[in-house]
């Protein structure tokens, strides 16, 4: 792989947007930042990624897919904790208007700038005076948070309900825990995965494919049993990876050997991990530009009991592509809390235990007409209180007040012996950013030579993701050569996971250099001989080698 650079980044994006792989979204509108199509080409590639991506989590034998809406409901992303904290700080230039991340503006300054405070925000760029990248002043107004989701409504007029397009596709699998955990017989450790679109409102989207409004993500959320976790055999990963710890810094260790010392703090992060960079290696990314960091205790989500980012070398630098955090029991709690609904696991004893049960619930019959919706968080609330608690007491349910009278409640007091108790499942999350992972396959893949004293672009992508299998070329479209090949075209294309394209415009070499340029890994040449024979030449992308077959033994 070549060195990264600027002008080769130019000649790499303005071959994408040719070939129609990647291009601006809405062009001839005069477009939008942070918006882009895939095309005829990376629409292909896009696709095959993300059923890469799923067949590669679902070999587990435990994972299943769900698919939820895009458009999610005010309360939901009140409870996970979107509505309060996903926002960015943003400052506007006084010279142009221009509005910017302020933790991007002293990015080259403080490593960690994005897990900055507002007041050390506003320092920083007191005491060094960034420049505006629009306009090139350094005069900055005030540092305000703005949430970062898209507001919607569902439903028309006033009686519309508030909503936002989805963050992620994370809140869509805890919310429906419930029928994934039957759907496994009840018996964990399981996962649920989901594709699909995230929107973010960014407020300066930039570096093309690497920070955008509206993206593809790949999530896995995968539930395990705290108390009795999966045994992991790490011995399949004898590399050593590249990893920048928190406490040693840059260091390269095998999974095994990082976990066992603890740096790598939660043993299912690091099966994780491993599974992660298989897939991330196989899609085409080079090894030799992966590296795993672990967040820092100031810049960790606060449920989270460790977390490594994957970052991707390439004309951006390193980019995070892929997160895997141990979210703790966070978000089963915060929507169990939320709903009073029951998102648990069962967990059955070795033994039967002694447990005295002493405290206080609610009488459903008299509750549930008292309360309406608000009864099974009320119910929550009251379990609770301690035994020793005295009613009537107000309760602050949602920031409505009410009024709990000893009618409405009931003792329960009893020792008993028990077989097995009623738990909040852990999670472990890997999440990807699909766009920027084709990037940066794409950018991994790129090679320019020389041939024939012209300039040669090659696009080396695994064959399991190439946009095109193969192209069939008839040395000309004359003497049955054409009908010839349209026949295994189009015989081609009916078979199961085959893509074919038909391309008889121009020179054969200069066909060759186009399938070269979008990685076609095959091309078949039709020629006279085929006519008499039934064999065709079939040349491989990357060795360039021809080599005469039968139509009937095609590898296809």
């Amino acid at each position: 792989m070549e060195e990264f650079s600027s002008e080769r980044l130019g000649r790499l994006t303005g071959m994408l947007k040719r070939r129609g792989v990647i291009l601006p979204a809405f062009e001839i509108h005069g477009g939008a930042a942070g918006l882009y199509d895939f095309g005829p080409v990376g629409g292909r590639l896009r696709n095959r990624v993300n059923q890469s991506w799923i067949e590669h989590w679902q070999s587990l034998g435990n994972i299943v897919e769900i698919s939820s809406p895009t458009v999610t409901p005010y309360p939901v992303l009140e409870a996970s904790g979107h509505v309060g904290e996903f926002s960015d700080f943003v400052t506007e230039c006084q010279n142009c208007g221009e509005a910017s991340r302020a933790d991007h503006l002293v990015e080259d300054i403080h490593p960690n700038a994005d897990a900055l405070t507002k007041s050390a925000l506003i320092d920083l760029i007191k005491s060094h005076n960034p420049e505006c990248p629009s306009c090139g002043s350094s005069s900055w107004g005030p540092i305000d948070a703005q949430n970062l989701m898209f507001n919607t409504k569902i439903g028309a007029g006033s009686s519309g309900r508030q909503a936002f397009l989805r963050p992620e596709t994370a809140q869509g699998m805890f919310t429906s825990f419930t029928s994934i955990y039957r759907h496994f017989r009840e018996r964990l450790p399981f996962g649920a995965l989901q594709t699909g679109k995230g929107y973010r409102n960014e407020i300066s989207p930039r570096q093309g494919m690497i920070r955008l409004r509206e993206f593809n993500m790949a999530e896995l959320e995968y539930f395990i049993d705290p108390e009795s976790e999966p045994v992991h055999d790490f011995s399949i990963w004898n590399q050593s990876l590249n990893l920048i710890s928190e406490e040693s810094g840059s260091i390269s260790m095998t999974i095994s050997e990082a976990v066992s010392k603890g740096i790598i703090r939660h043993p299912t992060v690091g099966y994780f991990m491993g599974w992660t960079m298989d897939f991330l290696t196989n899609v085409g990314i080079n090894p030799e530009h992966l590296r795993f960091r672990q967040h820092e205790s100031d810049e960790m989500a606060h449920y989270a009991q460790d977390c490594w980012d994957a970052e991707i070398n390439g004309s951006y630098g390193w980019v995070e592509c892929v997160g895997i955090a141990h979210r703790g029991c966070y978000d089963l709690t915060a929507h169990e809390n939320a709903t009073g609904q029951r998102l648990r696991a069962w967990r059955t004893f070795s033994e039967p235990r002694v447990v005295e049960i002493n405290g206080w619930t609610t009488d459903g019959a008299k509750a549930g007409p008292a309360f309406r919706a608000l009864a099974g968080k009320v119910k929550l609330a009251v379990e609770e209180m301690s035994a020793d608690s005295s009613f009537p007491i107000s309760l602050d349910i949602e920031g409505e007040v009410v009024e709990v009278l000893p009618e409405h409640v009931k003792r329960v007091q009893r020792t008993e012996n028990v077989n097995g108790e009623w738990y909040v499942p852990h999670v472990v999350e890997p999440a990807f950013g699909i766009d920027r992972i084709i990037w940066h396959l794409l950018d991994h893949s790129y090679s320019e030579t020389e041939k024939s004293g012209e300039d040669y672009t090659l696009l080396r992508l695994p064959e399991a993701i190439a946009p095109v299998d193969v192209t069939v070329l008839p040395l000309y479209e004359k003497d049955g050569m054409g009908e010839m090949a349209e026949r295994i075209h189009r015989d081609l294309c009916g078979r199961k996971n085959v893509f074919s394209v038909y391309d008889a415009s121009g020179s054969i070499g200069r066909r060759y250099a186009r399938a070269d340029e979008i990685g076609v890994p095959y091309c078949i040449t039709v020629d006279h001989d085929s006519i008499t024979d039934n064999t065709v030449t079939l040349r491989s992308r990357d060795t360039g080698e021809q080599t005469r077959v039968s139509i009937d033994d095609l590898p296809f």
